[in-house]
């Protein structure tokens, strides 16, 4: 198995950590982040881009991981699948509230859905390369959402 991480799934996962880098860094530059709100609107601003958009992409992964599952049979198939669907739901249930309460429960919900990748890579169902290049956008998703909280809490 190799560890190289595949040129096109690298730069879409960089890619779609914009929004969170964006969100953190208006976060941090209030007056971009005022520029952002009065431009394109405040959910495209502070810890709201950052919240609506890791919602989405916990939603997303649990598509992802459903697809690793399919590669399973029986029992541990069936594993596969109820662990696949906890991300999307564990963003719908937990993302309610402020900033504070919404960005801790999303960074929860990323270091759960670290442990479900860890699982899934323990079976076999992903890429050797799949564990390097979600620890390292799990790091970035994470210190970007914990910018949000520690600024609003």
């Amino acid at each position: 198995m190799t560890h190289t991480i595949p040129r096109a799934p690298l730069i879409l996962g960089l890619a779609g950590l914009l929004p969170f880098l964006w969100g953190a860094l208006t976060v941090i530059l209030p007056d971009l982040g005022l520029l952002t709100a009065q431009t394109i609107g405040p959910r495209f601003a502070g810890p709201y881009v950052m919240l609506f958009y890791g919602a989405v992409i916990l939603s997303f992964m649990s598509g992802v991981l459903w697809g690793f599952a399919t590669k399973a049979e029986g029992r541990l198939a069936a594993t596969g699948y109820a662990l696949s669907v906890i991300p999307a739901l564990w963003a719908f249930f937990m993302t309610g509230g402020g900033p504070v309460s919404a960005g801790m429960s999303l960074i929860f919900g990323f270091a759960g859905l670290l442990a479900i990748d860890w699982q899934f890579a323990r079976w076999g169902l992903v890429p050797g390369w799949w564990m390097p290049l979600r620890l390292g956008l799990s790091a970035v998703v994470i210190a970007c959402l914990a910018v949000g909280v520690l600024s609003y809490g």
